[in-house]
């Protein structure tokens, strides 16, 4: 059999892609440690198209990944390798089973529904939504006018999402991560049941919801043997940013191991404030006997030798990990440079410089990135940019469904899938002029009550807007038609709400677009909450005028990206790590990873500024203060000669401010003489 495909891999990835037995059984489990820039999608997409190759049925493979689009980009290139092997469009119409976890687990959910006494035709709340309901179920208990103050409806929602994905007590969940709200912790069990009973009268899952019930649904034996059964092979992408429950639903599905692939990096799990943790991967080896065959990938394509030796000395301090040096034979190249600098405004100055600098030298402002713990953290540099005129996209903000507009459309569809969804029901129906939460309250009620939307009265004040949202939600159920009906009722309430209308309907054509390449509205509503797009045309984009822009990043928004050159901002203590990240070594630990993939981010060229001191604004007598900052404790004196040290002669000065100082001059005589 020709196995050409293989000639481009190195030895390691090579092993990995063709690890399994010869004799057609199916393969022992494999974990798969990938370091930064080691090739690890490639070594993957390799993996499924040698299982095709050899025999295995594409339709029961499952593919689960980090994002919707990771996973077509991995099925893209299973193509690409199979077409040469067993033909063209083989792989990509059979590979059927790909995508996120929440994705994956919202199709077994509705096709198993009338078997797991749910309704198929529930509807799914993204996070906003959710919180509405919280916030709904929380006001009808009483707690929005306790004594004292409770928790807002985000806090609430986050206790509630970390105590189900984490599979943890409510009281260790306070205890450990929100210890303000620790006295509450009755009444938030109250709130929860509540939650979850509105939920389920309204028929409606939220995100954690999609894995919750899967999990249990794993936990009878029989249904795990028949779903795991669907499956001959299964690999998961990013292990290293799963959670508790991600990791019990896969060893239900693979008990033994046979066939199950997980690949990822310990040194880049980021995402505990998901509920993520480390230990997945770390005790991953040892939940099978014998223990899960390991193969390492640390061969980098990435990064120089000098940034990787700095990298590696930064995560190897760290208490546990899978040993692992990553390396290149591209050893020139500058070492990463330690830039002290006097403030805040100090490094944003300079960053500027070094960015425009760069692009006189041929990097592209595309190829340049600036990366950051949180993202207030480049504010400074913001108003610099601004000032200096040099475009920039910054990375790590609101995403394209947290849009109002967008919010409104989705919710007309949901509306008309799902009349029990209050949250969706309250939202449209207050969009008519002249109907508030107290009619909307009594419609909602109607339908409650089982009759039809066209049966219910309409509001007093509700005139032909009701006429014409009735016959949008009750009409052809054909799709995308449903959606430009939708969209043609929204269409004047978008003009009378937002002066922008122009720019907000232009995402609503994108999101009609979108729609034209679901299957049905049901698919699009489901894949759309799931991973939605990243941004509107009412958030900082990329700039109309310019072909060229810098990008701004958090490092959490920045994982699996990679640029020519990377400023990191605030590589001091408090910043990174950050001061409300150092309660616990496991939050430590995690802070110390941050680091190390804003590090591993940069191919040719890594700085991190260190400004000396921070402006603080207190309310007191004293007024504003500064804070004096240590260099980040990821970096200690036993690794300082991997980093070239720098402190710039011209702090402050821009390109245009270096001249000559200007012969000094007497303010106060010149305003005396105003008057003489």
């Amino acid at each position: 059999m020709d196995t050409a495909y293989l000639d481009g891999l190195n030895d390691n990835q090579r092993a990995a892609a063709s690890f399994g037995a010869s004799d057609g059984a199916l393969p022992p489990p494999l974990l798969v440690i990938a370091g930064a820039g080691s090739g690890k999608t490639r070594t993957l997409a390799t993996r499924v198209a040698h299982l095709v190759t050899h025999g295995a049925d594409p339709r029961r493979i499952l593919l689960m990944t980090f994002s919707r689009r990771a996973a077509t980009d991995l099925i893209r290139r299973v193509e690409e390798i199979t077409a040469r092997t067993v033909g063209p469009g083989f792989a990509s119409e059979a590979l059927t089973w790909a995508g996120t976890f929440h994705a994956i687990g919202a199709r077994l959910l509705r096709e198993h529904a009338a078997s797991i006494g749910l309704d198929p035709e529930f509807s799914i709340h993204d996070r906003e939504d959710s919180a509405d309901l919280m916030n709904l179920v929380r006001h009808e208990l009483g707690f929005s006018k306790t004594e004292s103050r409770f928790p807002a409806k985000s806090t609430c929602l986050s206790i509630y999402s970390r105590t189900v994905n984490a599979e943890a007590e409510l009281a260790d969940v306070l205890r450990d991560h929100f210890p303000w709200c620790a006295g509450w912790e009755d009444e938030l069990k109250r709130l929860f049941s509540g939650y979850v009973a509105a939920k389920q009268a309204q028929n409606v899952l939220d995100y954690d919801d999609l894995l919750l019930a899967w999990a249990q649904v794993m936990t009878d034996p029989d249904f795990a043997a028949h779903i795991g059964a669907t499956w001959d092979h299964v690999l998961i992408d990013e292990y290293q940013d799963t959670n508790r429950l991600q990791a019990r639903i896969l060893m239900a599905l693979k008990p033994e191991g046979r066939g199950l692939t997980v690949v990822g990096d310990d040194a880049q799990s980021i995402y505990a404030f998901r509920a993520a943790t480390v230990r997945n991967i770390l005790d991953f080896p040892a939940a099978f006997s014998p223990p899960a065959q390991i193969v390492t990938l640390d061969r980098n394509y990435r990064s120089t030798g000098p940034i990787l030796a700095a990298a590696n000395a930064v995560i190897g301090e760290a208490g546990e990990r899978f040993t692992k040096d990553l390396w290149t034979d591209r050893e020139t190249g500058a070492k990463p440079r330690l830039v002290t600098l006097s403030d805040e405004a100090d490094q944003a100055r300079h960053v500027v410089d070094e960015v425009l600098d760069a692009r006189e030298r041929g990097v592209r402002l595309q190829e340049q990135a600036v990366l950051f713990r949180t993202a207030s953290h480049s504010g400074q540099l913001e108003v610099e940019l601004t000032r200096r005129n040099v475009p920039f996209v910054k990375f790590g903000g609101l995403k394209f469904l947290d849009s109002a507009h967008v919010k409104d459309l989705l919710a007309v569809l949901r509306f008309a899938t799902n009349p029990r969804d209050l949250v969706a029901g309250f939202r449209v129906l207050q969009l008519i002029p002249g109907v508030g939460p107290t009619s909307a309250a009594r419609v909602l009620d109607a339908l409650d009550a089982g009759k039809a939307l066209a049966d219910v009265a309409p509001p007093p004040r509700a005139g032909d807007d009701w006429r014409a949202l009735v016959t949008a939600l009750v009409g052809s159920e054909a799709w995308p038609d449903a959606l430009s009906r939708a969209r043609a009722w929204y269409d004047p309430h978008l003009d009378r709400q937002h002066e922008d209308a122009i720019y907000r309907r232009g995402d609503l054509e994108r999101l009609e677009e979108i729609a034209s390449g679901y299957p049905s509205r049901e698919r699009f509503l489901t894949e759309l909450t799931l991973d939605p797009p990243d941004a509107t045309g009412g958030q900082a984009g990329v700039p109309l005028k310019d072909d060229d822009y810098l990008i701004l990043s958090t490092i959490h928004s920045a994982k699996g990206q990679e640029w020519t050159s990377v400023f990191v901002l605030n590589a001091v203590d408090g910043c990174i790590p950050s001061d409300l990240g150092t309660g616990t070594t496991e939050e430590v630990e995690e802070e110390r990873r941050l680091l190390y993939v804003a590090m591993t981010r940069a191919k040719e060229s890594l700085s991190l500024g260190m400004p000396v001191r921070f402006h603080v604004t207190q309310q007191s007598r004293r007024g504003d203060r500064f804070v004096h900052a240590l260099r980040t404790r990821f970096i200690p004196d036993t690794i300082l000669d991997r980093f070239d040290r720098v402190t710039p002669t011209a702090t402050g000065a821009s390109h245009r401010d270096r001249r000559p100082a200007p012969a000094p001059i007497d303010v106060s005589a010149r305003m005396r003489g105003m008057w003489t």
